[in-house]
C-alpha cells in the first residue's frame, strides 16, 4: 500500500505511527521461505540473484538454515514454508506443525548414498557388518531398500546410530564398515577413506526421496496467489538450470551461495534430478510406488510408524496439494 507522494500528514507523531503501521502490514504480507543445503533448493538462488520474483510481483523472501533448523523454524512460525523431503514433512506435521507440500523441486538421483570400506563391493557383503546411519531418517529408507533388493533385511546387519555430518569421520574411524549419507557427507566419505566405494545411492531408487516446498495451511489459504507465483517463478528457474545455453551460469550463482567451485558443485547439481513441469504434472498423479509422491509419502509414512518416528499413520492426501499448477 502506497501513499501519493502529495499526501501531507497534520502532525509528525500521526506520520510516525502510520509508518510503523504500514512496516507491520508489509511484513504480514512478505512469504517467507526456509531453504538449506541442497542442490534441488539452492536452485532458489538462481531466481533470487535474477530478480524474477521482483518481475513477478511476489513479496517473498528466503532465509538460509541449516536444514534441521530451517524445519525447527517452520515448526516454530517463523517462516510461512520451508524446503524438505516428503518423508520430513510427515514427521513435522505429526509433531503439530501442519504443511502442505505445494511444490515438487526434485527427487534424489545418486547424491544419498551408501558409501563401503574397501573390500565391500554390494550391498550383499554388508551381511554381518556394521553400518553408520541417522536411524529413522531418509538414509535408513534408503539402506532398507538397498538391503531388501539385495535379499537382505535390517536383521541381517548391524546398524549403529550416527549423526549425518559425521558421516566421513565415522567410516574414517574404522568402526563401522559402511556409512550412509547425502551429499556433500557422502561425496566426503568417499574422500576421507580411500579405496571406499559407493555399492547403493539414491539412482537405484527414482522417487525414493522427493524434495518440496511445504507451505503452512494458513498461509496457503491466504495468498494462494502469490504462491502461485512462486512456483511458477520456479519453473522459469527449472528451465533455465536445463537450458545448455544457461545451464553453466546457473550452476555458477548456485555454487557461490554454497561457497564451491562451479568445477566442484556441478556433480552435486548431476545428483539431483530436477524435475520439469510436466515431469512433475506425472508425479503428481495418485498411484502406488515411487513414481508418485502419493504412493511414495505412503511408503515413508509406513517407515516412519514401524521405526516408531510418530505412532499413528498420517493422512497423505492433507499434505499435498497441486491445485496451483
Amino acid at each position: 500500500m502506497k501513499l501519493p507522494k502529495t499526501f501531507r500528514y497534520a502532525a509528525a507523531t500521526f506520520a510516525a505511527a502510520c509508518s510503523l503501521l504500514l512496516t507491520q502490514i508489509s511484513q504480514a504480507d512478505t512469504l517467507k521461505v526456509g531453504y538449506s543445503d541442497w542442490p534441488g533448493w539452492v536452485a532458489w538462488e538462481v531466481g533470487i540473484s535474477k530478480g524474477w520474483f521482483e518481475e513477478a510481483g511476489v513479496d517473498v523472501e528466503f532465509e538460509w538454515f541449516e536444514y534441521v533448523a530451517s524445519m525447527d523454524a517452520f515448526a516454530a512460525g517463523q517462516i510461512d514454508a520451508v524446503c524438505m523431503t516428503n518423508g520430513d514433512a510427515l514427521v513435522t506435521g505429526s509433531t503439530g506443525a501442519a504443511n502442505v507440500m505445494i511444490l515438487i523441486n526434485d527427487f534424489s538421483n545418486g547424491n544419498d548414498m551408501v558409501v563401503a570400506a574397501p573390500g565391500i563391493e554390494s550391498i550383499k557383503d554388508l551381511k554381518g557388518k556394521k553400518i553408520g546411519v541417522e536411524i529413522g531418517f531418509v538414509g535408513h529408507l534408503l539402506l532398507l531398500n538397498g538391503l531388501e533388493k539385495a535379499g537382505l533385511s535390517e536383521s541381517d546387519v548391524e546398524l549403529v546410530n550416527m549423526p549425518t555430518h559425521q558421516a566421513a569421520q565415522t567410516l574414517a574411524s574404522g568402526d563401522v564398515d559402511a556409512i550412509v549419507a547425502w551429499q556433500p557427507n557422502s561425496g566426503e566419505s568417499l574422500k576421507a577413506v580411500a579405496g571406499s566405494t559407493k555399492i547403493y545411492s539414491s539412482a537405484d531408487e527414482p522417487g525414493l526421496i522427493y524434495d518440496t516446498l511445504a507451505v503452512s495451511p494458513d498461509s496457503l489459504a491466504e495468498y494462494a496467489s502469490e504462491w502461485k507465483k512462486v512456483i511458477d517463478v520456479w519453473y522459469r528457474i527449472v528451465d533455465y538450470i536445463k537450458d545448455p545455453a544457461t545451464q553453466a551460469d546457473a550452476i555458477e550463482i548456485m555454487s557461490a551461495r554454497v561457497d564451491l567451485s562451479a568445477e566442484d558443485y556441478a556433480p552435486f547439481v548431476k545428483g539431483t534430478y530436477i524435475v520439469t513441469k510436466s515431469q512433475a504434472n506425472s508425479i503428481w498423479k495418485k498411484a502406488e510406488g515411487f513414481k508418485s509422491i502419493y504412493g511414495s509419502s505412503k511408503i515413508v509414512d509406513d517407515f516412519n510408524v514401524a521405526n516408531g518416528v510418530y505412532t499413528e499413520p498420517q493422512e497423505i492426501e492433507e499434505y499435498l496439494d497441486s491445485s496451483l499448477y
